[in-house]
């Protein structure tokens, strides 16, 4: 398992039911390694623009991702498991994504609560 690597995992849903998806393994945290990682969904509706990142046809990266259609990596919808839980690899993601994604989680928890937050998406 990398930084970057697209996994299927089984993430706890609005509903609290856990639902196999795929995720974008963001960092392996310390102590134990468990990862941080954030679902990805093909509900275009659910996108904060600027801070979730879709991933479509045509960009460099689709077709090593593994998805099978185009998708939203959403950083709102985020998990630590531990490696145990992972399900598998199927993809991968360009680094230059992965550190876009690393670069808005850090700016959005770096913040001051104001404002000039994201709109909500409707659930």
């Amino acid at each position: 398992m990398n930084e970057g690597d697209v996994v299927l995992v089984a993430l706890p849903q609005a509903d609290g039911r856990p639902k196999n998806r795929p995720a974008a393994a963001l960092r392996q945290m310390p102590p134990f390694g468990d990862w941080l990682v954030c679902g990805i969904s093909t509900q275009p509706r659910h996108e904060v623009e600027g801070f979730d990142d879709p991933i479509r046809p045509g960009d460099d990266d689709y077709v090593a991702s593994g998805l099978k259609a185009p998708s939203l990596i959403r950083l709102g919808f985020l998990a630590v498991l531990p490696e145990s839980r992972l399900l598998g690899t199927i993809g991968t993601i360009a680094p230059a994504r992965h550190e876009r994604l690393l670069d808005r989680l850090r700016a959005h928890l770096s913040k001051n609560q104001s404002t000039d937050e994201p709109a909500q998406p409707e659930r």
